[in-house]
C-alpha cells in the first residue's frame, strides 16, 4: 500500500535568526514533523535560510576583508554551508524527538543542487538583498567585479536574482532515502543555485525561490501534499486592510484568479499560490495547503488553513 507523501516546506522565519534561536525553533518545530511521522506520513522537509545564509555570507566576506590570502565566498557555497549548518539541528532534533516517541527511523539532510537557467527573467529583475553592508567605495568595488548593488537604510548590498528552480540534481538520492522510510531533510533554502555547463556544475550568483523549489520538489517525488508553513493561519484577501478576508479551501482556478488581481506579494505569498497552484494541477487528488505552525496538524487533515485543490 502506498504510504502517504508529504512535502513540508517551513517558512523563512520558522528556523530564527541566530544560533540559539535555531536549536530552539528546531526542536519546536520537530514535535510537529514527528507528528506527522507517527500519523504514518512519508515526509521531506525544506526550509527558508534567509537569515542564516546572510550571516555566512557577511560572515566570510568580512573575514576575508581582514585576512589577507582569503577571498570572499560565493552564493552557492554560503548556500551549501547554510545547508550543513541547517540540516544538522533539524536532523538532530527531529532524531531525538522521535526517539522519545519511541520511533528508530533514520533522518538524513541531503546537500541539494538545483540547476537554473542562466537567461532566467529574474536576470533582468534582481530582487534578494543579501549580505553585509557596504560602504560607497566597497559598492563600487562589487560593480567593478559585475555584481549589482542597492542602497539601503545604512549603506549599500548586494542584489541578486531569484530565478526558478528548473531540475533537483540529487532528486534520485532524495527518492531513495523516501522510498527506505527515512525522513529527509532536502533542497533547504530553495537549493544551491546552479548551471549545467556541459558534464560540470558551477555555482550560480543568486538566490532560488524557495516556495518554488520546495513545489518542484513536491512534484518530483509525486506527493500527496504540499504544505506551507508561515506566520499566519490563512492566506487574506486585501491583505493589510480592514477588507481583509481568510481564504479557506480554494480551488486552483480560484487562486490564479486571485492572484491576477494582484491579492498577493510577489515577495512573499505570490510564490506560495504558485508553486500550490502548479503542484496541484501535476497530479490527481493532491492538496496544497498554506497555514502556521500551530496549525500544521488540522492543516494536513484539511480542516483549517488555505487548502487548495
Amino acid at each position: 500500500m502506498k504510504r502517504k507523501r508529504l512535502v513540508l516546506a517551513l517558512g523563512h522565519d520558522a528556523l530564527g535568526t541566530n544560533l540559539p534561536e535555531q536549536k530552539t525553533a528546531a526542536e519546536k518545530v520537530s514535535k510537529t514533523i514527528a507528528g506527522f511521522i507517527q500519523d504514518g506520513w512519508q515526509a521531506v522537509i525544506t526550509y527558508g535560510n534567509t537569515p542564516q545564509l546572510g550571516m555566512i555570507h557577511t560572515a566570510l566576506n568580512e573575514f576575508a576583508k581582514k585576512h589577507a590570502g582569503y577571498t570572499p565566498a560565493p552564493m552557492s557555497v554560503c548556500s551549501a554551508m547554510s545547508q550543513g549548518y541547517i540540516g544538522y539541528d533539524l536532523q538532530n532534533a527531529l532524531r531525538q524527538e522521535l526517539l522519545r516517541r519511541g520511533i528508530s527511523k533514520a533522518v538524513s539532510t541531503v546537500l541539494t543542487q538545483v540547476t537554473v537557467d542562466p537567461y532566467d527573467e529574474s536576470s533582468y529583475a534582481p530582487m534578494k538583498v543579501i549580505g553585509r553592508v557596504m560602504t560607497a567605495q566597497e559598492a563600487r568595488a562589487e560593480e567593478e567585479k559585475g555584481n549589482l548593488v542597492t542602497e539601503v537604510k545604512d549603506g549599500y548590498r548586494r542584489i541578486v536574482p531569484a530565478p526558478k528552480p528548473v531540475a533537483v540534481i540529487e532528486i534520485d538520492a532524495i527518492r531513495a532515502l523516501l522510498d527506505a522510510g527515512q525522513l529527509v531533510i532536502a533542497a533547504g533554502g530553495g537549493g544551491i543555485p546552479v548551471m549545467e555547463q556541459g558534464s560540470r556544475l558551477k555555482g550560480a550568483s543568486a538566490v532560488i525561490e524557495k516556495d518554488r523549489a520546495a513545489g518542484l520538489l513536491a512534484r518530483e517525488l509525486d506527493a500527496d501534499v504540499l504544505m506551507f508553513l508561515t506566520g499566519v493561519p490563512n492566506v487574506l484577501l486585501n491583505f493589510n486592510t480592514p477588507q481583509a478576508t481568510p481564504l479557506g479551501r480554494i480551488s486552483a482556478s480560484d487562486a490564479v484568479s486571485y492572484a491576477g488581481k494582484g491579492h498577493f506579494n510577489a515577495g512573499s505569498m505570490l510564490p506560495k499560490i504558485e508553486a500550490s497552484v502548479e503542484f496541484v494541477r501535476a497530479g490527481n487528488g493532491r492538496l496544497a495547503v498554506i497555514t502556521s505552525l500551530e496549525n500544521a496538524k488540522d492543516g494536513l487533515l484539511a480542516k483549517c488553513g488555505t487548502i487548495i485543490q
